[in-house]
């Protein structure tokens, strides 16, 4: 017992809290951007001409429909064969971005499906233009409507971040494949791993409740 507190606190845990970090550096930015896309993409694909609704249809279809680490791998290892040179982190958040806009843009497009024409009819009657009625009357109360599918998204992506480290971005499960190799203590790395991914999980999952409480509407039901 005493070797594995020596071997934790001296090793394991100052490795895992580095790795923690670049892990959060990983999932802040690409939830962010993945979100704005998403719902960008997902109003393009409800609302937009035919030929948006193709293009967004098309990448939709090819980022759900490959695994995440064949893009990763794309974007790191392939797109320097025609000039294009992006750092491991780069790769990895532009490919956790991509990846998770597809999924948002789905849970959006179904948000918007799902609200009334009327709303949109009524929002210009009012003097909106169309893209006025989009972003101030369509799209908030789509949001409300697919905000647990984004959250579920959301989740999913802190658990994606862990493929980063085949790019060679050496984040929390790159840290522990590290300190397990050098150490052949596995099972022990990993369950602590797992804790921390528990950990950051079940912090994502209090927020995105408090989130669904401040945006539920008194008298209409929660989310």
């Amino acid at each position: 017992m005493t070797d594995w507190f020596s071997f934790a606190s001296a090793d394991l845990l100052p490795r895992l809290n580095e790795g923690l970090w670049m892990s959060v550096r990983l999932i802040v930015p690409s939830v962010a951007f993945g979100l704005v896309l998403g719902i960008a993409l997902g109003g393009a694909r409800a609302y937009g001409p035919r030929w948006v609704q193709r293009l967004g249809d098309g990448f939709v279809a090819v980022f759900r429909g490959t695994p995440l680490v064949c893009q990763l791998f794309v974007l790191y290892f392939g797109l320097p064969n025609v000039g294009i040179y992006l750092e491991p982190y780069a790769a990895a958040v532009l490919g956790f971005t991509l990846c998770t806009a597809a999924y948002q843009s789905e849970y959006v497009r179904g948000g918007l499906k799902a609200t009334r024409k009327g709303q949109f009819l009524a929002a210009q009657a009012l003097g909106f233009s169309t893209f006025g009625a989009l972003v101030w009357v369509v799209i908030p109360q789509a949001i409300r409507r697919a905000l647990p599918g984004i959250g579920n998204e959301i989740i999913y992506l802190i658990k994606y971040s862990s493929l980063a480290y085949v790019v060679t971005c050496v984040e929390l499960t790159g840290q522990g494949k590290i300190v397990a190799s050098q150490t052949f203590r596995f099972t022990e790395v990993f369950l602590v791993v797992g804790m921390y991914y528990l950990a950051l999980v079940s912090l994502a999952t209090v927020a995105l409740r408090h989130v669904e409480k401040r945006l539920a509407i008194p008298g209409f039901g929660g989310l």
